[in-house]
C-alpha cells in the first residue's frame, strides 16, 4: 500500500489512501448557521449517501450541525476524500444557497487519520454528543440527522452506515465496491 501525502497551501499535511477512516469537519461560510432547518440537514443526508454510492466509500458515522459538519468515512474507491468534499459540498451548496449568496461552505476542511477501533469510538463518541453539549437536543438520539439511532438501534436512516447492523444484513461481508475482484484486484 502507498500511502499518498500531500500539503495544502495553509501548510495542512493530507494522508489518504492509507486505509484508515476519516474524521472530517467543515464549516458553513464564517461559521454561520446555514444548515439550521430540517429541510438543510434531509438535503445534505440525501447528498451524502449520493456521494456515498458514486464515488464508493463508507460512513461509519456522521452529525451535521447548523454550523458545520462531522463525519467518519473511509477512503473513497473511486477517486479522492478531497474530490468527494468537494462534491459534496458543492451538490448541497447548489440546493440551499440562497439567491445572491456569495457562498455556503468555507473552502477547506479539517482531516484527522483514525488508525484503531479506539479512536473510531472515540470520534463517533464526539461527534454523537455534540448536539448535546451545543444544547440542542438532551439525548444524542434526540437530534434526527445523525448516524446516532443506527448504532443504538440499526434503524435504517437516510444514509447508509457501515457498521455491525449494516454487515449482519448483508450476510457479514463488505460492501460490493470494496470487495476483491478477480478482475481489478
Amino acid at each position: 500500500m502507498v500511502v499518498e501525502f500531500f500539503v495544502t497551501a495553509k501548510g495542512l499535511v493530507r494522508y489518504q489512501q492509507s486505509g484508515c477512516f476519516h474524521f472530517v469537519t467543515f464549516s458553513c461560510y464564517r461559521r454561520q448557521p446555514l444548515l439550521d432547518h430540517a429541510t438543510a440537514y434531509g438535503v445534505f443526508e440525501r447528498e451524502l449517501d449520493v456521494a456515498r454510492i458514486r464515488y464508493g466509500f463508507v460512513v461509519a458515522g456522521y452529525v451535521p450541525m447548523p454550523e458545520h459538519v462531522h463525519l467518519l468515512v473511509g477512503e473513497p474507491h473511486r477517486s479522492t476524500l478531497s474530490v468527494v468534499l468537494q462534491v459534496l459540498k458543492q451538490q448541497t451548496s447548489r440546493k440551499l444557497k440562497q439567491r445572491g449568496a456569495v457562498q455556503f461552505w468555507q473552502r477547506r476542511y479539517y482531516d484527522f487519520n483514525v488508525h484503531n477501533e479506539e479512536k473510531r469510538v472515540e470520534k463517533l463518541r464526539y461527534m454523537h454528543r455534540n448536539p448535546v453539549k451545543r444544547g440542542l437536543v438532551v439525548k444524542p438520539e434526540d437530534w434526527a440527522w445523525s448516524s446516532f439511532r443506527h448504532y443504538a438501534t440499526g434503524e435504517i436512516g437516510a444514509v447508509e452506515i457501515e457498521s455491525q447492523w449494516t454487515a449482519f444484513l448483508r450476510g457479514n461481508q463488505l460492501p460490493e465496491y470494496l470487495r476483491y475482484s478477480e478482475e481489478g484486484g
